[in-house]
């Protein structure tokens, strides 16, 4: 099955109407080039608050049940006939989550993630605003392909990748927000960011798809400015497109998912894998330990 894939990129202001009306277009205009799977970035409502700490910006989030968004991106991806994984502010209880829901092109929801790993860098103060994610990673079966979907920090960790791959994903999603580092402005991590989720494409043998937001946003006298430089890479990590660090728009390219499969089987990087070796991955110092019994 060939599957056409798109990821968006754009800039985001406190005009959050606007940023909605926005991300629809490039939905819109992915689809109407022919996209069947279609990637907009992280938390695109709005800026990226995690720049800061304030507690007005917890006002953002909304539950699945009433987020207009989510609503209103249903209703888009039944009429384009797309799959759309949609980023949210999530509010659960008392618990709030950077949250991700996959819209099939029924405009059913297929999925919901939340994101697992959270940073906390100067003007990545997402430990702030988020919970850990309690969902586990997933593979959620589309119209268009069994996909996985990493948020951001997650797309840094080679266990995830492989722990949506095991469980049937064909396809790598990582809706993202990243740019400039406040208090190392010499740092360029575009590169680095890159290759990271290339290496999950080459190692699971799967295409990965990324979306990042440009421009520059500020709070009081915090600055940041997103690189952009979205990407789509084939299944053994070869970049198909990359947009640059300022345009607004959209990638697309194709996929043969049924190429992918064979390659991946043939390549045996599944087939030789040894679970029974893995113990120190499920510990955060390395050291395996016997488990305590009781006396």
């Amino acid at each position: 099955m060939k599957v056409n894939l798109a990821c968006t990129q754009m800039a985001c202001t406190w005009d959050l109407k606007a940023n909605v009306d926005r991300a629809e277009k490039l939905v819109r205009d992915a689809a109407k080039a022919g996209a069947n799977i279609v990637l907009i970035q992280e938390l695109f409502e709005s800026p990226y608050f995690c720049i800061d700490q304030q507690d007005k910006h917890f006002d953002l989030a909304s539950t699945r049940e009433e987020s207009a968004t989510i609503r209103r991106f249903q209703t888009l991806a039944k009429e384009l006939n797309v799959v759309l994984p949609v980023s949210w502010f999530e509010r659960s209880g008392q618990a709030f989550y950077n949250s991700v829901v996959v819209v099939d092109s029924d405009g059913s929801i297929a999925g919901h993630y939340r994101k697992s790993h959270i940073p906390q860098f100067p003007a990545y103060e997402e430990k702030y605003y988020f919970s850990p994610g309690d969902t586990g990673f997933k593979a959620v079966q589309t119209q268009f392909g069994c996909i996985g979907v990493g948020i951001c920090w997650d797309q840094w960790f080679p266990e995830a990748a492989r722990a949506m791959v095991l469980q049937g994903a064909e396809i790598l999603l990582y809706p993202t927000a990243i740019g400039s580092e406040l208090y190392s402005p010499e740092l360029d991590s575009k590169d680095h960011w890159q290759t990271v989720m290339r290496g999950h494409a080459a190692a699971n043998v799967v295409p990965v798809v990324a979306s990042n937001r440009i421009g520059t946003e500020s709070s009081g006298e915090l600055e940041m400015q997103f690189y952009g430089s979205s990407f789509i890479t084939d299944f053994t990590g070869g970049m198909m497109k990359a947009a640059d660090r300022e345009t607004e728009g959209f990638l697309l390219a194709s996929i043969e998912l049924d190429e992918a499969r064979e390659y991946r089987r043939s390549w045996g990087v599944f087939r030789d894998r040894r679970p029974d070796l893995y113990g120190p991955l499920t510990t955060l110092d390395g050291k395996t330990r016997r488990s305590i019994r009781p006396a």
